[in-house]
């Protein structure tokens, strides 16, 4: 074999991909204008008619109506974009994007003229089964963009174009409730989600008053059971609640840290993955925990350091087998009650917070600190692994 080929061919099967991928914008460039530009609008409106929540067709008629007006069209849209380049640039093998095309419209046409029945696969009946893939586009992530918000979750395989506009997570409608709500974070995230339409139950131990239109819900550790029926119907639930003791290192300095920061928020945590009941509580529903920048970097108080790591090792093993989206919310220091000497604002997070889950970041890294955002991952990734590979 001639080795000296090798970066030639490499180069080639990166053109290859790099057509795919252009095929693949346009196809999402088309379907957002569908929703956007009136002569697209009627086929696409007839694409989401076409199923029912389990995904199910209507009808034949409406099926064949939805093929014939929207993926078909859409199809040729990518076969003449492809065709473009192309012929624009000369180069042959990103003819493999035309190639690409004619798999989407040859069944697009012969599914409109009920020559083929069987549907692609982000559009097969049945319940939901996998969660919401973050990079490649699977049945849950598509079901969102028909049955949770038609203005979201717009990507056909490759998630690049709902990451970079910020619509890989609908908030608008969803109920969120909060722990640690009367905190300086809590706070503000009650303001943000506030502004991307979510409706926001406030979950406080204290006595603090919440702006008019807040649910606020009082609870007290140890008594985590008790707020069973309300998580039933919350969509988004954000555990943040947490203790700092600084230098103390008594027996009831201990106690105290690991019970609130990781025994109360394991408890809740579990208590709202058993909610995860229906098919399409795997689309909809999600955890969000503040494991905080401590699982990987010092926070000068021994026990907070202990107890969010212990906390952060536990949600870990639990995402392996977790019936929903589980983010972790890594956050360096920010000016709050349990550290008024952050230096970044909570305000600042909280936008930081939300407009990372819309883009559908599992790990939420809000800090000044760059070695955060290289430790992490990869102490995330291989104790995952080592996990996986340990316990069942």
């Amino acid at each position: 074999m001639d080795f000296s080929l090798l970066p030639q061919i490499a180069i080639q099967c990166l053109l290859g991909a790099s057509a795919i991928v252009f095929t693949e914008l346009v196809r999402d460039a088309y379907h957002i204008a569908g929703h956007y530009w009136q002569p697209l609008k009627r086929g696409h409106n007839l694409h989401h008619k076409a199923y029912r929540p389990d995904l199910t067709i209507t009808s034949l008629e409406m099926y064949q109506k939805a093929q014939l007006n929207n993926d078909v069209p859409e199809a040729i849209a990518m076969l003449g974009a492809a065709a473009i380049l192309a012929a624009c640039t000369q180069v042959s093998v990103l003819w493999i994007g035309c190639l690409y095309s004619l798999v989407f419209l040859i069944p697009a046409v012969a599914r409109s003229q009920g020559l083929l029945l069987q549907t692609d696969v982000t559009h097969k009946p049945g319940d939901l089964i996998e969660l919401p893939k973050p990079w490649i586009v699977n049945r849950t992530y598509h079901w969102r963009h028909h049955f949770d918000d038609q203005n979201a979750y717009y990507c056909g395989h490759f998630t690049i174009v709902d990451k970079l506009l910020g619509t890989s997570l609908a908030l608008k409608g969803k109920t969120v409730a909060i722990t640690g709500a009367s905190g300086a974070l809590g706070q503000a995230l009650i303001a943000e989600l506030s502004k991307h339409g979510a409706k926001v139950v406030a979950l406080t131990t204290s006595d603090r008053a919440f702006a008019e239109g807040i649910e606020v819900l009082h609870w007290q550790i140890g008594a985590e059971e008790e707020l069973r029926s309300r998580l039933q119907k919350v969509d988004i639930f954000i555990l943040n609640h947490g203790v700092n003791v600084y230098g103390d290192r008594t027996p009831a300095a201990i106690q105290t840290s690991y019970e609130v920061n990781t025994f109360s928020t394991w408890r809740l945590a579990e208590l709202f993955l058993e909610t995860v009941t229906e098919s399409s509580h795997k689309a909809l529903k999600e955890l969000w925990i503040n494991t905080s920048e401590a699982e990987v970097n010092p926070a000068l108080s021994p026990l907070y350091e202990l107890s969010k790591r212990a906390l952060g090792d536990l949600i870990t093993l639990r995402r392996l087998d977790a019936p929903c989206i589980i983010r972790k919310l890594v956050l360096g220091p920010f000016k709050s009650q349990l550290n008024p000497y952050g230096v970044m604002s909570a305000s600042g997070v909280a936008w930081a917070i939300v407009a990372l889950a819309k883009r559908d970041f599992r790990d939420i890294i809000v800090t000044i600190n760059p070695i955060t955002y290289i430790l992490f991952p990869i102490k995330e990734f291989f104790q995952s692994l080592y996990f996986r590979l340990f316990s069942k």
